[in-house]
């Protein structure tokens, strides 16, 4: 990776809604201009996202979504309103944020949901869009999530038992989603959430048990995603890779771990057959996180693109 490095600009952009979205921009300022969408929903952006970009070739633009980061309202707080917090309202603000920069096009980057987050704003602004670089790929799918939420339980059938009955519901995702909007619950449920994600995470190296009192990004994060899932990001079941064929002459990179349990394999492979001119790369040793292979192929297509 390239050295550590600090934003030369960055901001808080009013994008409605009582909303102000944090952006920064980094490395060369007339570079090829690349966009990083981070995970969760809900994660924020750190910055060791902004080490993959070379500074002397890229302006790369890291973004912490609605809710999350140092973007304000934050999530943490029980009296934010999750009601303007949608994929379209996230959709919108990039937009405002490119327009804002004065970008005509960059590159999209992004992992999990980041993924589905890239995927959906260039499928509706193909034209704005350079080239895209995934990894971890997810569609948010309702069939993707029943999998993490209830089929990964097959291989964790304790941690799943305990998981399910802390929701109080058979719909666990919208029984987690109702009781983060408790003051009262919202922090037991954060840390049921954050506990099971951590559980289908557990058989990768490297895998990290959170414990301790739940910070605000770590709530932030439970209650973003519980709330996006809730309603699989508000996506028509499948659409996203139905529509990757308005990707056709956006050059493409999927990087994806075999052994990623949460978001398995075969939705890279559909959304690879979908996207003409996609390429795949699949690691047999990799799971959903970042690892020394997987880095290196994001890394060496993004000097690729940078021209």
């Amino acid at each position: 990776m390239y050295p550590p490095i600090e934003p030369y600009d960055h901001g808080l952009l009013d994008v409605g809604d009582g909303h102000r979205v944090y952006w920064e921009t980094c490395g060369n300022p007339g570079g090829k201009p690349a966009l990083v969408l981070h995970g969760g929903p809900g994660q924020g952006c750190t910055p060791g996202m902004r080490r993959v970009f070379d500074p002397a070739r890229y302006r790369a633009v890291l973004v912490d979504q609605r809710g999350c980061g140092r973007s304000l309202p934050h999530a943490s707080d029980p009296a934010t309103s999750l009601r303007h917090n949608t994929t379209d309202h996230l959709v919108a603000d990039l937009e405002r944020l490119r327009e804002h920069l004065g970008i005509e096009r960059w590159l999209l980057t992004g992992g999990s949901w980041g993924t589905t987050l890239a995927l959906v704003y260039a499928e509706r602004f193909p034209h704005r869009v350079s080239e895209i670089v995934l990894s971890a790929i997810s569609t948010t799918r309702r069939s993707e999530l029943d999998w993490l939420y209830r089929g990964a339980g097959r291989f964790f059938p304790e941690a799943w038992q305990r998981f399910r009955d802390g929701a109080g519901d058979d719909d666990v995702v919208r029984g987690y989603t109702r009781l983060m909007e408790d003051p009262g619950e919202r922090e037991r449920a954060a840390r049921a959430w954050i506990a099971w994600e951590e559980t289908v995470l557990s058989l990768e190296p490297g895998a990290e048990v959170h414990s301790g009192p739940l910070d605000a990004a770590a709530i932030a994060f439970a209650r973003l995603t519980a709330h996006y899932y809730a309603h699989a990001g508000w996506l028509e079941e499948g659409a996203v890779i139905r529509d990757a064929g308005k990707l056709a002459g956006i050059p493409g990179v999927l990087i994806h771990g075999r052994l990623d349990l949460s978001c398995p394999v075969t939705t890279a492979w559909e959304l690879a057959r979908a996207w003409p001119g996609a390429e795949l790369l699949v690691d047999d040793r990799s799971g959903h996180r970042a690892s020394d292979v997987k880095r290196a192929w994001k890394q060496a297509a993004l000097d690729r693109f940078a021209g």
